[in-house]
C-alpha cells in the first residue's frame, strides 16, 4: 500500500520532468529519488509549472497561494538546488533544471547532512547505471545531444590551434563567463558513496552563467574567479580528464571534467558507443605506426576505450605491438595524443566533416524536441504563461532548420499557423 501511494503521489511530477526534451522514464526508482529530494506537497507544486522560467508571481497564481508564501516556497526549493532562480529586469524567475545536467547533479555538488546522500546515491546508481532506461533516452534518442566533449588544448599543434574556434575551448567558456561555480563532481561523489570512486579530483566541476550564479548564491557551488578556474582546469589535463560540457556555442551553462570510470557520460560512450551519445570535438587523433613503439599508454587513458593495441606484424619483433583507433568510438579529446611517448606518434588532425554546434539553449532544445517528437511540450506546456518573445524565440529556430526538421515539427504541431510561416519562408 505504501508503494502504491508513493507512486501516486509523485507521479504527476514524474510526468512534468518527462515533458523536457531529453526525458526521465517514470519508475520506482524514479519516485524514490524524487520522494527523497521533494515533500508530497512541493512535488505536487512544482508539476503544475512550466517548462519555461517563471515568476513567482504566476507560481502564486498557480498554486492560489498568496505572494509571500509563494516566494518562501520557491526560495527553499532554489537554496536546496531543486530550481535555479535568475534574476532578471531586476526581480527573480525561477525554472526547473531538466534531472541532469540538473538537479540529480546539483543534490550531490556539495556534502549536505539534510539528506541521505549514501542512499541517494545508491538510488542514482540503480536507475542510471542498472535500469538504465534513463541514460538510454538521455543520451541515445536523435541526432542532437545534451553534451558535447571539448578538445584537450595542450594537446593541440601551432597549426591545428588556429583553427580551434573560441566555443570549442574550454578555457574560452571560462573567459566569457559571467558567473562562475564549481562544485564536487556528482559521478565521483556518488561513487564514492558506494566505496568504488577513482582517485581524480572531486571539487572540479564547473558551472557558468546564469546556472553560477543561483548555485553559488545559495552556497551549492562556490563561487571561484577566472584564474582559479583556469588552474582547475589545468589540474584535469594533468589527470587526464575529459571536458563533457553543454552542447551549446553561445552561453555554455556547465563543464564536467570527467573520468572514464565514474563518470555518466563516458560510461555512456562506452555502453551506447554506436549511436553517438556525446558529440565530438572537431579533432581525430592520427598514429603513426612507424613511431608507435606499443607501450599502451594512450589504451590506459582513452576514457572510452577507443584506443586498443594489435600486433604491428613485424617479421622481425613478432611480439611488438602498435596502437589502433575505432574512429567510431573517438570523442576527438585528445587526452591520448598528450601521454603519447613519442611526440609524433599520435597527432591531433582535423576531421573531415565538422561536427554542428547548436547556437544556444532553445536552439538545442528545439532540435531535441523536435527529433525526440516531443515539440508540442515545449509550445503547449502551460502555454498560457508563455510570452510572445519565448514564443518567437521557438518559431525563430524553427525557421531555420533545414526543411526536413520543418517538415517533422509542422507535423507533431499540425499547425496552420506554422505551416503558413514555414511555406512563407519558402517562398
Amino acid at each position: 500500500m505504501a508503494h502504491t501511494t508513493l507512486k501516486t503521489s509523485y507521479s504527476a511530477l514524474a510526468d512534468r520532468i518527462n515533458r523536457y526534451p531529453q526525458g526521465a522514464p517514470p519508475s520506482d526508482l524514479l519516485f524514490r529519488i524524487l520522494s527523497m529530494l521533494f515533500s508530497e506537497e512541493e512535488a505536487g507544486l512544482v508539476s503544475l509549472m512550466p517548462i519555461k522560467p517563471f515568476t513567482a508571481e504566476k507560481a502564486s497564481r498557480i498554486w492560489k497561494k498568496t505572494l509571500a508564501e509563494t516566494r518562501n516556497i520557491l526560495d527553499d526549493l532554489a537554496g536546496r538546488g531543486i530550481l535555479i532562480d535568475i534574476d532578471h529586469d531586476g526581480g527573480s524567475v525561477y525554472a526547473l533544471p531538466p534531472p541532469m545536467a540538473g538537479f540529480f547533479e546539483f543534490s550531490l555538488m556539495r556534502v549536505r547532512d539534510d539528506i541521505d546522500q549514501k542512499v541517494l546515491s545508491e538510488l542514482f546508481y540503480q536507475y542510471l547505471n542498472v535500469e538504465e532506461d534513463f541514460v538510454r533516452e538521455l543520451f541515445t534518442q536523435g541526432e542532437t545531444q545534451l553534451g558535447r566533449a571539448f578538445v584537450h588544448e595542450p594537446a593541440l599543434s601551432d597549426e591545428n590551434a588556429l583553427h580551434v574556434l573560441d566555443y570549442e575551448r574550454a578555457s574560452e567558456v571560462i573567459e566569457a563567463a559571467s558567473h562562475i561555480g564549481v562544485g564536487r563532481c556528482y559521478c565521483r561523489h556518488k561513487m564514492e558513496h558506494r566505496d568504488a570512486a577513482c582517485s581524480a579530483p572531486q571539487d572540479i566541476c564547473m558551472t557558468f552563467n546564469t546556472t553560477a550564479a543561483s548555485l553559488t548564491k545559495h552556497g551549492i557551488a562556490r563561487r571561484v574567479e577566472k584564474q582559479e578556474c583556469h588552474d582547475l582546469l589545468q589540474q584535469a589535463y594533468e589527470h587526464n580528464l575529459v571536458q563533457f560540457g553543454e552542447n551549446v556555442r553561445e552561453q555554455v551553462n556547465f563543464i564536467c571534467n570527467c573520468c572514464g570510470c565514474c563518470c555518466e557520460a563516458m560510461i555512456a560512450a562506452r555502453r551506447f558507443a554506436i549511436l553517438n551519445p556525446v558529440h565530438t570535438t572537431n579533432f581525430i587523433p592520427v598514429i603513426d605506426e612507424e613511431t608507435c613503439n606499443g607501450c599502451g599508454k594512450c589504451v590506459n587513458v582513452c576514457p572510452v576505450e577507443a584506443m586498443t593495441l594489435v600486433s604491428a606484424n613485424n617479421p622481425h619483433k613478432p611480439r611488438m605491438k602498435v596502437a589502433r583507433l575505432n574512429e567510431e568510438v573517438c570523442l576527438g579529446c585528445g587526452v591520448c595524443v598528450r601521454s603519447c611517448n613519442k611526440k609524433k606518434s599520435l597527432a591531433l588532425e582535423s576531421r573531415p566533416k565538422r561536427v554542428l554546434t547548436p547556437l544556444n539553449g532553445t536552439h538545442r532544445a528545439v532540435v531535441m524536441a523536435i527529433e525526440r517528437g516531443k515539440l508540442q511540450n515545449l509550445i503547449f506546456d502551460n502555454q498560457v504563461l508563455w510570452s510572445h518573445r519565448a514564443m518567437a524565440g521557438v518559431l525563430g529556430v524553427i525557421l531555420k532548420l533545414p526543411p526536413v526538421k520543418q517538415v517533422l515539427a509542422s507535423k507533431q504541431l499540425k499547425s496552420r499557423y506554422l505551416e503558413s510561416l514555414l511555406r512563407h519562408v519558402e517562398h
